[in-house]
């Protein structure tokens, strides 16, 4: 189960770091019609929470191990 939770939780935080906007359009983009792009703040929080979720895949990980 962990390897499953690692696996998908790092796809997610790798998309959500290196690609912000992808997570943007899904989530936020259709709650507004004038934004075309998201804000600085937006960004930021976004590959914050991404940050995040790589670390608790790579615990899931370390998990495996013990």
């Amino acid at each position: 189960m962990f390897l499953v939770s690692g696996i998908i939780l790092g796809i997610i935080g790798l998309v959500m770091l290196i690609k912000p906007s992808i997570i943007w359009l899904i989530t936020e983009k259709w709650k507004s019609r004038d934004v075309t792009e998201p804000s600085n703040l937006y960004v930021w929080s976004i590959r914050f929470g991404a940050i995040c979720l790589i670390v608790v895949a790579i615990l899931c990980f370390y998990a495996l191990s013990l």
